[in-house]
């Protein structure tokens, strides 16, 4: 096996919250987020510390497997309950270019840290800083790589259509990051909108998650299909039930010993015999717990803004 791949990132930035909670500014459009409206303070507190006891452990299982994890700790001085999903105001590209992304929950706009930019500029060769952030004045947002799936290798960006993937910016950043876009309507089983591509799709070195029956209309289901095998991809069809239980939302990165799929153990547990055989053909799979994560309607996909830049010698 190939052990490298522009596809799968060797590092990745993560973020410790403080003061985790699902957050009620984004429970209207993300139907798998639970509501915590009627828990107490001290569970709310417990929620939090067992997220944080999450983010470490997944970042300490990442770094065994070889993952450079750079870990940064948000102590909640700030509204930021999401804070533990990066990759939707980051994302860094080959070549040493980073997107700042337009979030559409206002008290997600706090996520955004200079220090963490500040680092990549320390740690990697960063020539250009790309902010969008500006659109939310205009109420046009594009949240990373929840809002789009990235294809490094074919650059395509696949992007289901909703509040927080707005055609506008979707196609601003394509025209200057040079992917091509390709958007589709979703559905869920009642018939709710997915709000974010990245719980239904996620695209690998040889292979692409993706729950094609939540792509609405059979031809650009078809469209999607034929893109992913054309560019390379064995297709692992995932069913709605499987999307729910976040099959989707994982990450191939790059380890000391290969490339691994970075998953959640609730997703891990719903794919069939069939399906991880296939993964495995080309990423070993590592799941990691997660279920207060969970709650918050992201999984260890959202936990990982990759990092796509070249690391500065010495």
């Amino acid at each position: 096996m190939n052990t490298q791949s522009i596809q799968a990132p060797a590092a990745v930035v993560m973020v410790r919250p403080h003061r985790f909670m699902p957050n009620p500014q984004t429970a209207a459009d993300n139907a798998f987020q639970c509501n915590p409206a009627a828990s107490s303070a001290a569970t709310m507190h417990t929620l939090a510390e067992q997220a944080r006891e999450e983010v470490t452990a997944a970042a300490h299982a990442l770094t065994q497997a070889g993952v450079r994890v750079h870990l940064f700790d948000d102590h909640g001085e700030h509204d930021t309950p999401d804070s533990a999903f990066p990759n939707n105001w980051l994302t860094t590209h080959a070549g040493g270019r980073v997107a700042l992304f337009p979030m559409y929950s206002p008290n997600r706009r706090r996520e955004r840290r200079a220090d963490i930019v500040e680092m990549l500029k320390t740690k990697y060769r960063v020539r250009e800083i790309v902010d969008y952030s500006g659109l939310e004045h205009d109420g046009v947002f594009l949240e990373g790589t929840g809002a789009m799936v990235l294809d490094h290798v074919g650059r395509i960006a696949y992007a289901a259509r909703s509040h927080r993937a707005d055609p506008i910016a979707l196609e601003r950043f394509c025209a200057q990051f040079h992917f091509e876009p390709i958007c589709f309507d979703t559905t869920d089983p009642e018939g709710r909108a997915i709000y974010h591509t990245n719980v239904m799709m996620s695209v690998a070195t040889a292979f692409a998650l993706v729950g094609l029956d939540a792509i609405r209309d059979p031809h650009r289901r078809d469209d999607v299909r034929h893109r992913l095998l054309e560019t390379g991809r064995t297709v692992i069809a995932l069913d709605h039930e499987q999307i729910a239980n976040f099959a989707a939302n994982a990450l191939e990165l790059n380890g000391r010993d290969g490339r691994i799929l970075a998953l959640s153990k609730r997703a891990f547990a719903c794919l069939t015999p069939g399906q991880r055989e296939l993964i495995e053909r080309s990423a070993r799979l590592l799941p990691l717990d997660v279920p207060t994560i969970e709650t918050a309607g992201g999984s260890v996909r959202c936990m990982l803004a990759g990092i796509h830049l070249a690391a500065r010698i010495g």
